[in-house]
């Protein structure tokens, strides 16, 4: 390791030199460097006989100005067979990277455990606008829990940041609960491979409505998402236009939500709490409609049902089926602090391709060589847009 100290001196002529042989430097200025006597260059070099060195030097001690009266430290590590500095920055670069890959391995896994929830929970207890329902109320309770014994920090929140919130907790709403409603008609990996196709959805909104354009990769990119979505839903064994339409929604929905988002997200508030608040705005939102639509005397008849046929096991699922979902969701907000939206972009591409895969090994989903073959290509055209988006 070299450290050089560098010093601004006041100008030290040569009389004064001949007059003081024998003065030193205050220790004030640096209690690392030994006295040093005043000649116009002085270096003292400690090697410790191991790979790393100490070396201490002092220059300008001839006439120079001052640097506005502040002494200017440079210390610099070197390597034993490098000439070179090591750079500051790579440990805390790798540390960031160790932390956006906890991030994505857990949004992941967090995903897949909803998904397999939700289709449980879906095929015993088949009422999307409360299950729905339940997912935002649980992930809200958790949050405010959080807030009141200081887990987390609370938000500091004003009426024009509830206003901006609104737009974006209504197309969150609208997307959430139309998902939900094609998951409980169709499998799993269906609607997520329809999913797939919201970056076509995201260019043909910001095109025609918002007047933004793209390069040509871009719309060359969206060619194999359609076809490919397109080819799965053909040759889908069980499909169900009510839960087409329902992922069709859903994409259309979020597509508005990011739009939203981006005008209207804070900085002062941080991704975990931001998703809070979407959370309880939704909730609001969300409520009347689910029991206008659905209704308590229905979602009784059913719990019963459900109890029966499942057991207490069917609490269970409920009840992870909500936690998981407010967790996945708070991790991928809280990634986009520390992430660029292109790698979010790349990294949700990925978190489909597992939830496809999982979802297919742990239900049995019947396969066509076809219909794989259309999600392969739709998967891979999200990937190319992701790409050349950059």
């Amino acid at each position: 390791m070299i450290c050089s100290a560098r010093q601004s001196l006041s100008p030290v002529h040569g009389s004064e030199v001949l007059l003081s042989q024998k003065r030193v430097f205050p220790s004030s200025r640096s209690s690392l460097l030994p006295p040093l006597r005043t000649q116009k260059s002085s270096r003292a070099v400690v090697s410790l006989s191991r790979p790393l060195h100490i070396v201490a030097s002092v220059e300008s001690f001839g006439p120079s100005p001052r640097r506005e009266g502040k002494d200017l430290i440079k210390c610099e590590a070197y390597e034993a067979d490098q000439s070179k500095p090591i750079e500051a920055g790579a440990g805390s670069e790798a540390a960031k990277k160790v932390k956006i890959g906890i991030y994505f391995a857990t949004w992941w896994a967090l995903n897949v455990v909803f998904n397999i929830y939700n289709k449980k929970v879906l095929n015993a207890y088949p009422y999307p606008w409360l299950t729905s329902t339940l997912s935002l109320a649980c992930g809200s309770l958790m949050m405010l829990v959080s807030w009141v014994t200081r887990i987390a920090e609370a938000p500091k929140t004003d009426f024009e940041f509830w206003k901006t919130l609104f737009p974006v907790a209504l197309a969150h709403t609208i997307g959430h609960v139309a998902a939900t409603v094609s998951m409980s008609k169709v499998a799993v990996s269906f609607t997520h491979i329809i999913k797939s196709g919201e970056p076509a959805f995201s260019v043909l909104v910001s095109r025609f409505l918002l007047g933004e354009t793209f390069p040509v990769p871009v719309y060359l990119s969206l060619l194999p998402i359609i076809g490919g979505c397109a080819l799965a839903a053909v040759t889908e064994l069980n499909f169900n236009m009510i839960g087409f339409m329902g992922a069709m929604i859903s994409n259309l929905a979020f597509v508005f939500r990011n739009i939203f988002s981006k005008k209207g997200m804070s900085k002062s508030v941080s991704g975990m709490n931001y998703y809070a608040c979407l959370s309880m705005l939704s909730l609001v939102i969300l409520t009347p409609f689910a029991i206008a639509v659905e209704g308590p005397q229905m979602w009784a008849a059913g719990w019963q049902k459900a109890l029966s046929d499942i057991g207490p096991h069917f609490v269970w699922w409920v009840v992870a089926q909500s936690v998981f979902y407010h967790l996945y969701n708070q991790v991928s907000y809280m990634s986009l602090d520390e992430i660029s939206p292109l790698t979010f972009s790349i990294g949700n591409t990925m978190k489909r391709i597992s939830v496809i895969v999982s979802s297919i090994i742990i239900f049995h989903t019947p396969v066509q060589p076809v219909n794989a073959l259309g999600a392969a290509i739709a998967i891979f055209g999200t990937f190319l847009y992701s790409q050349s988006k950059q």
